[in-house]
This record gives structure tokens, sequence and C-alpha cells, in this order.
């Protein structure tokens, strides 16, 4: 088993142990930061929804091992936006998640494993939640990153670390799907916690598709013109400086569509009748 970073299981231990504190103590303890509420979200089928989301957050904190909240309650609490959430998207690392999923099997949940690349799920009759441990796209795996930058909450009375603001951006920037596109809840990150945000690791992570990057403060600068600093100019600049040194260099010699870390479904026909070659780094195109 790899080991954990220094201090890691003990640091999560003392954070999801003992009882539950008072509101005002709450606050000092587990703040995200100025000006940040708790998160909150409309739960489907509440009361039995939250009641089934605290027993799987205080089964998760029971176990010991490092997760995160994320998804609508990570948004809320970062943006204090409220809207109505089918489920919990909890993030773990990748050899986290089997532990976890058996964990709950033995407590006669039931489990599936959506797609090994990246989710599983844990359901109490039409209840769920996602175990999360990798982007959608098979890429970005949950990192000991992620937990060294969260930040700490209690949701249904029950305190939990949230994934932080700068890898929320992350986990988020590449859904954009013909049915789902989160570039709302990108751009709402940052415009309530750019101050909070990383600019720096943020590049580090997307600097491969430091394009996307690109999109998406575009996309806030357009969205809000007046906010636009919020944004720092030294990050823009070397974006732009990327992309005209881009300008300059000849096209890929391999027709490739990337498009297929966003959503394998909508650009399925470039691979399949197009003639480019999958994100998957093929050496050659399919015949078309």
């Amino acid at each position: 088993m790899r080991p954990e970073p220094a201090g890691m299981h003990r640091a999560f231990r003392a954070a999801h142990s003992g009882p539950c504190s008072g509101p005002r103590e709450l606050s000092r303890k587990f703040a995200i930061g100025p000006g940040c509420p708790s998160p909150r979200a409309r739960t489907r089928n509440a009361p039995q929804a939250e009641s089934f989301y605290g027993e799987a957050l205080r089964e998760l904190s029971h176990l010991g091992l490092p997760f995160l909240l994320a998804g609508t309650y990570a948004v809320s609490a970062y943006t204090g936006i409220t809207r109505a959430t089918k489920d919990l998207d909890i993030f773990c690392r990748p050899g986290d998640y089997p532990r976890i999923l058996a964990h709950f099997k033995h407590l006669d949940y039931q489990i599936e494993i959506e797609d090994d690349r990246w989710i599983g799920k844990v359901y109490k009759d039409e209840l769920f939640f996602d175990v999360i441990f990798a982007a959608a796209n098979g890429t970005m795996p949950v990192g000991d990153q992620w937990f060294e930058h969260a930040k700490q909450t209690a949701v249904f009375g029950i305190p939990v670390r949230i994934i932080g603001p700068t890898e929320l951006v992350w986990s988020k920037a590449f859904i954009q799907t013909r049915t789902r596109y989160d570039g709302a809840d990108v751009v709402h990150v940052m415009l309530k916690q750019h101050e909070h945000i990383d600019w720096r690791r943020l590049l580090a992570y997307m600097d491969l598709h430091w394009e996307v990057l690109l999109m998406h403060v575009l996309n806030f600068r357009w969205i809000y013109p007046t906010e636009r600093d919020h944004v720092p100019r030294w990050l823009l600049q070397e974006l732009i400086e990327r992309l005209q040194r881009q300008l300059a260099l000849p096209a890929p010699r391999i027709k490739t569509c990337r498009g297929r870390m966003f959503s394998r479904a909508d650009y399925e026909i470039a691979i399949r009748q197009w003639g480019f070659a999958d994100v998957d780094g093929d050496e050659e195109a399919p015949d078309g």
C-alpha cells in the first residue's frame, strides 16, 4: 500500500472526530473563508435524501480514509448558490475507492462501478452518492495536493472537508457535454473565490491543456467585464503569449480530436467517420 503523506490520516481523523460543535464553534473551526456560507443544496426526496447523505458522511468519516465533498455542495460553499441536487459527489484517491465501495457493500448498501476509469456509486434504494477518483475523461486523478489544499466546513452537522476552490475549477473545467456544461460554475467560483484560487497551481494543473483555461478566463471576462481584473493579468498575458507562439508553429501532423476529453459521445463521429485520431494518442487516425 502506498504510504500516506505525513500526518494525513492523523489530521483527517482529528477533523472528523468528536461530537458536532455548536454553530458558532463550527464557524470558527471549519470556516471556508471570508463571506463563505456553509454548503447548502435543495435535495430531492428530502428529508429521506438528507438522512441518507448524513449517514453516508458519518460512515465515511468513521472509515478514516481521506475524502472530499465536491459538486453542488462545494459550489454552494464558495458561491452561496443554492440549487437542487440528486446526489453527493465524494472525491477520493484512486487507491482508496475500492476500499470505500467494499466498506459500504459490507454494510449492505448496493454498489456499482460505473466506469473503472473514474467513478463508482453507492446506493440505498433510489438514493445514491458518487465516489469519484479522477475526471470523467480518465485523466486528472485525485492526488495528494487536493487534500493538502482542502477546506473544512460542516454539512448536516458533520465536519467534512470540501475540495479547494483551485481544484474545484480544475475538476469542472472539462465538463462540457451536450447535456451538461459546468462553465457557469467555473465562472462563479472565479468571481467569488478569486483571492483564494492559487492561479499558478491552476495553471500547473492545466499546463498541457492551457487553451481550455484560456477559454474559461475569456468566458469570465466576457460575462463579468467589470470584474475582469479578478483574474491576474500575468495569467492572461501568459496564456495569450502561448497562443501567439502557437500561431507561429505548423499544425500537428496527426489529426487528433481532443473534443473527446469533453465528451466521448459528442465527438465520436470525428473518430468513426471523419478520420481523426482519438485523444488517447493513436499514432495514426483510423481510415475514414
